[in-house]
């Protein structure tokens, strides 16, 4: 636990603020510097770093080619996604991680997601999570049940597709 130098680096090049950055402090190497003082000084330098957490949905999707879309939308957003194949291991994720987004496929049968969906709707913890469901356009039934348990949003995956990178730049709280 040494003490800082009086020339501690401003942090640079970030444009996020303090309160969404974590500071880490790491000595970088013993550097010479003349301090305030005048006097030749060898001490570790110490490097603020910012950091911002990157923020995580989760995603309840079966199909290989969207999953791909998905991530690749998800990294050009700044978010980290993880494909979740059970309804268990969602319901223990959401508790444990409280993500900002799921997204639901919702004809994935091994899933069952309008039950894994009115289970997250009624944990009151679970509640401020948005939930996005997606279907094939012509499952309007499907859709209504999905509105009524409690799904956010709805979307055929074509509109899902098309939108996606606006939705998740949305959740990223970017620009």
């Amino acid at each position: 636990a040494e003490a800082r130098p009086p020339n501690v680096r401003p942090p640079g090049g970030c444009a996020c603020s303090l309160k969404q950055a974590r500071i880490r402090l790491t000595p970088r190497s013993i550097q010479p510097y003349w301090n305030f003082s005048g006097n030749w000084v060898e001490e570790p330098v110490w490097r603020i770093c910012m950091q911002r957490q990157p923020k995580k949905i989760l995603a309840a999707v079966e199909d290989l080619f969207f999953t791909v879309k998905l991530a690749d939308a998800a990294k050009r957003a700044g978010l980290l996604v993880e494909f979740i194949k059970n309804d268990k291991e969602l319901l223990e994720k959401a508790r444990v991680e409280k993500p900002s987004l799921i997204i639901f496929d919702l004809n994935f049968a091994a899933m069952q997601p309008l039950k894994v969906i009115s289970k997250l709707k009624a944990t009151a913890e679970l509640k401020s999570i948005s939930l996005i469901g997606y279907l094939s356009h012509v499952q309007g039934e499907l859709k209504m049940k999905a509105h009524e348990t409690g799904c956010d949003m709805v979307l055929a995956r074509s509109a899902l597709s098309q939108n996606l990178p606006l939705i998740l730049k949305r959740h990223a709280g970017t620009p």
